[in-house]
Order: structure tokens, then sequence, then C-alpha cells
């Protein structure tokens, strides 16, 4: 196996390449911005068991995340649209 390479599938799984197109048209991100999208185990007690976590990294300012109680195949647009949008609540 050549060194850096991993077993299992090439590249991203649809759901979750479709997620990562969505939140760039969704927050109007240029190319320079990279989002990620990763699908988690959740451990905590009352959570289910998969999680999805979208992270937005701009070259010039903050990063931001956001975490969506469900899996990536489960995420509707309009799951996205409350998440992303809304007002940023600081504690």
């Amino acid at each position: 196996m050549p060194l850096g390479s991993r077993p299992g599938p090439a590249g991203p799984c649809p759901e979750l390449r479709e997620l990562k197109e969505s939140v760039r048209a969704l927050l109007g991100l240029d190319d320079d911005t990279a989002v990620l999208i990763r699908q988690l185990a959740c451990t905590e007690p009352g959570c289910p068991p998969l999680e999805t976590v979208v992270v937005v990294l701009p070259m010039e300012g903050a990063a931001r995340r956001w975490t969506l109680h469900r899996p990536a195949d489960q995420i509707t647009g309009d799951d996205l649209r409350t998440t992303l949008l809304a007002p940023e609540q600081h504690n």
C-alpha cells in the first residue's frame, strides 16, 4: 500500500459531498474557504448514535462550527438553513 493511502472507498460519500455543496451555496462561500463535513458517533446520554458536524474554515477570520444531531443522510435543506443561519448564541 502506498505511503499516505488508506483502505476504504475513495472520496467522501455522496451525502457528505452534497451537504458540503449546500453549505457553500447557503453561506455564499468562496473557493478559498474550506468546508469540512464529518459524521461522528455520539456517546453522550440521550444523543442520537450518529451526528453530523459542519466546520467552515475561511482563509481570513474565525472558524465556525455547527452540530446537527442526526446522520448526514437525514439532514434536509431546511435543517441546514435553520442551523447555519440562526443567530449566534453567546453564553
